[in-house]
């Protein structure tokens, strides 16, 4: 292969699944069932937070950015894994796989900051209830929002030009679907540990804080729901909050795993599976879990869906 300089190829090998073709097929398959379900069933929830005036309240914007999210995620990787899967081409330029790393860092890590900020939502919501729409106004939601974009921008900026400094001495094989951080770091040759650590620091900041701040609201929420006298209070006040635990576990369980171990440690088939669960079937599974665990989404959704029949 040709090289742009003594450290850095030209092109990356992904060698994904190559040595399983019937796995290859299997997974091309799925992709290409999950991925147009992913981006309907997100872009269904951002038409109906948009549109339906019922749901202009805080938490539907913030389900608006996390549907945004989710499309650009799974639209970083997805294309990408498509063409490893479905061809013996398994090449990316080496200008294309940092293009991929930037967008897929600052959306994993945008994601992170969003879902602690949703939580605050649901904590202020059920603990402060009075005070709701005085301390949620519109500006503040603004405010929050925009904090959490230039929070995963400003990380993705950090983390992976960080790794990108690091010499590969030529080698362009990496074994994943996909361009990504931890198995970067693991083909880089020479001195890397500094890079781990710095890295691994930054990723205690962007996944543990926020997942700490969630915890901590969801035990106030807890003894708030508890001091509800009516079983129909405790109920709807679970309700609100059910659909975003699920997706907290979702999100966190396999970023934890591939993020907070040290590169060195990580096996040769978690980051496929991780980036596969954590990039496809997550941002395919929030617009279910919203819809069919929210009545004011699942009659937004039959509203749009009679105005547009009737309009034929």
């Amino acid at each position: 292969m040709a090289l742009i300089n003594e450290s850095h190829p030209e092109v990356f090998i992904l060698l994904g699944f190559a040595d399983r073709p019937w796995l290859e097929l299997f997974l091309f398959i799925i992709l290409l069932i999950t991925y147009p379900m992913a981006i309907m069933g997100n872009m269904i929830i951002i038409l109906v937070s948009i549109l339906d005036p019922c749901l202009h309240s805080p938490m539907y914007f913030f389900l608006t950015n996390l549907s945004f999210l989710d499309i650009c995620l799974t639209t970083s990787i997805v294309p990408q894994m498509l063409i490893n899967l479905g061809s013996t081409k398994k090449a990316i330029s080496y200008v294309g796989c940092a293009v991929q790393l930037y967008f897929f860092s600052m959306m994993g890590s945008t994601e992170c900051l969003l879902l602690a900020l949703l939580s605050f939502d649901r904590y202020v919501a059920i603990c402060r209830p009075l005070h709701y729409t005085l301390i949620m106004n519109q500006r503040v939601c603004i405010l929050l929002v925009s904090i959490v974009w230039l929070g995963g921008i400003t990380y993705a900026v950090s983390e992976v030009t960080t790794t990108l400094q690091l010499p590969l001495c030529g080698n362009n094989k990496l074994d994943h679907l996909v361009c990504e951080t931890p198995v970067l770091l693991k083909s880089a040759c020479g001195e890397k540990e500094v890079n781990e650590l710095t890295i691994s620091v930054v990723c205690i900041f962007i996944v543990a804080v926020p997942l700490c701040l969630i915890l901590a609201s969801y035990a106030s929420i807890g003894r708030a729901v508890l001091n509800i006298k009516s079983s129909e209070g405790r109920k709807k006040a679970f309700g609100t909050c059910s659909s975003h635990l699920i997706v907290v576990l979702l999100f966190y369980g396999p970023t934890i795993s591939m993020y907070l171990q040290p590169p060195s440690s990580i096996t040769k088939d978690q980051p496929k599976f991780m980036a596969l669960f954590f990039g496809v079937m997550t941002p395919t599974a929030n617009p279910f879990i919203y819809t069919l665990r929210n009545k004011d989404v699942k009659g937004a959704i039959s509203n749009l869906a009679r105005s547009l029949f009737s309009s034929k």
